[in-house]
């Protein structure tokens, strides 16, 4: 779902224009103008979506950033609407919360409007509720939701820096059931994909839960990340410090580059090459390759090499 094209506004909309245009969208397609009409409601909730993720600055971006496929695996449903305060535009309407129930944020145990409406947080224990519920008059039966589960999805370096696809195993019934997950470029650790109606079975006959992977990226034995900086190390002799000279540094795809080393290095120093590390998202640019140069010095010196040391002191080197 494109945020901008739901609200019909361009990206370069600002938080007024998106604000207007939401309570424009939602006075028309609110459940109590359209009673029984099922797309009207699916229409209502899209554009209640949009308004959550363009009127957040910190959502919007990493939309931005993202697009929308990328944005809806790092964002959960609950994550969408946690901290969305659209009380002002709604009381407008003079809707009928049910319940005395006054506020309208998402989030775990918070309860409200959105819990109930789209089925998130802690508010109706992971209910399903149906759009007529908040309107005058008897409410609807709920459908229960299955529980969400959770697994450690480990990656590489490489998969973080192209993307693709990895087929997972589970286990279901004594079953194998594979499924193909996308990963998308520039992922870190710590991040969910969302993997919608592949987790706990309903206990009352309503739809599955979602299985959340939890990306945990592997160790390298040869770059660590920062960021979207990848860094690798290189150690040089010290008359290379001291003269300057050029090291060949591999980068994550297995090509082989060169770095100037300038004269006098410093023990611990970086170079940089620009456009060789990690992308910052499926869009996004890629970071950069640090190489950290270190000094190799010798365990012994020969007795000509320590009569050149002792010279070199004496110069005041």
């Amino acid at each position: 779902m494109d945020y901008y094209e739901t609200l019909g506004l361009g990206k370069g909309a600002g938080q007024e224009e998106i604000k207007k245009a939401y309570r424009k969208l939602a006075l028309k397609y609110h459940p109590d103008r359209n009673q029984g009409n099922k797309k009207a409601e699916e229409r209502f909730k899209q554009i209640s979506e949009a308004y959550a993720v363009l009127s957040d600055p910190e959502k919007r971006k990493q939309y931005d950033t993202f697009g929308a496929s990328g944005f809806q695996q790092r964002y959960s449903q609950e994550d969408i609407f946690r901290n969305t305060n659209i009380n002002d535009i709604l009381r407008e309407f003079g809707i009928n919360l049910g319940g005395g129930r006054t506020t309208f944020r998402a989030g775990p145990g918070g309860g409200g409007f959105f819990d109930d409406l789209f089925g998130v947080g802690g508010g109706m224990g992971g209910q399903q509720a149906d759009f007529r519920q908040f309107r005058q008059g008897p409410q609807q039966p709920r459908m229960v939701r299955g529980n969400d589960l959770s697994l450690e999805l480990p990656i590489t370096l490489e998969e973080v820096l192209r993307g693709g696809e990895k087929t997972i195993s589970l286990g279901r019934g004594g079953q194998a059931d594979k499924v193909a997950v996308k990963i998308p470029p520039g992922i870190e650790s710590g991040k969910k994909l969302r993997l919608a109606g592949k987790g706990g079975p309903s206990p009352m006959a309503g739809p599955p839960g979602d299985l959340l992977l939890l990306i945990s990226v592997q160790p390298h034995p040869v770059f660590s990340r920062e960021g979207d900086n990848l860094l690798t190390e290189k150690e040089i002799p010290l008359s290379s410090a001291l003269l300057g000279t050029e090291v060949p540094v591999p980068t994550l795809e297995g090509r082989q580059l060169k770095v100037k080393v300038p004269p006098g290095m410093q023990p611990g120093g970086r170079l940089r090459l620009k456009g060789h590390g990690l992308p910052s998202g499926p869009r996004g640019p890629r970071g950069d390759l640090l190489v950290k140069i270190n000094l190799r010095l010798p365990k012994k010196l020969t007795k000509e090499q320590k009569n050149l040391v002792e010279e070199l002191a004496a110069s005041g080197l």
